[in-house]
């Protein structure tokens, strides 16, 4: 897909791989719709970013998500791609994790991209088509110790996102899911961490972001860091 003029909504849109996400598609000459509960950054973003529009998006709350739907039709008249970043990450053993948090962590990574997902569809298949691309997780493809929970969400986009690309293929609907591994956002820097974690090199937000404009080119099932 040519990204120049394209509309494209970022949920998460306010900082790291979002932000990133959002910058290197307004420079590429996309109308961004940029989502996300922080208003204060959203209206700096969008003042610096040409063709862009914040939308206040707390994706756990369903009204949100409808208004952000709602607002970005009313302004562009369409939506070609929809990116669901917006995200959250649990550390712990299984035989402890917070059901009440794991409960809060389902409703963003999983809940919220799937009704967004619902909300967005019709518009497509009456457009003629678009793209939805899910921001998933390395962790999703692996076993690694203290983050199941985290993994288990993705997992769960997984099988849906690709399950929906075979679902909407022939109304011109690319469903795709992009897997970083871990990233420098500055609060990972902040918490005291290095630039490496098992000898695994960090990418930053840029580098992810490079990966996903690369990927909505190409239109791929599943790309990867």
């Amino acid at each position: 897909m040519d990204i120049k003029d394209k509309v494209i909504i970022v949920t998460g849109a306010s900082g790291g791989i979002g932000k990133a996400i959002a910058e290197k598609l307004a420079k590429a000459g996309a109308k961004v719709v940029l989502a996300a509960r922080s208003d204060e950054k959203l209206a700096a973003m969008a003042h610096e970013l040409p063709g862009s529009v914040a939308v206040h998006a707390d994706m756990t709350n369903q009204g949100d998500i409808e208004n952000l739907i709602d607002r970005a039709m009313k302004i562009n008249g369409r939506i070609d791609v929809l990116i669901n970043n917006a995200g959250q990450g649990m550390q712990g053993p299984v035989e402890s994790i917070d059901i009440d948090k794991y409960k809060q962590m389902m409703n963003l990574n999983v809940y919220g991209p799937v009704y967004a997902m619902e909300l967005v569809i019709p518009h497509m298949r009456a457009q003629g088509g678009g793209m939805i691309l899910n921001i998933s997780s390395r962790a999703s493809k692996n076993y690694f110790p203290q983050i199941a929970a985290y993994a288990s969400t993705k997992h769960a986009l997984n099988a849906i996102s690709l399950t929906a690309r075979e679902e909407l293929k022939d109304d011109n609907i690319i469903v795709s899911v992009f897997h970083p591994k871990t990233t420098g956002t500055s609060g990972y820097y902040s918490s005291g961490q290095t630039a490496r974690t098992n000898g695994m090199k960090i990418d930053t937000p840029e580098q992810v972001a490079d990966a996903v404009l690369k990927q909505i080119k190409s239109e791929e099932a599943e790309a990867a860091m």
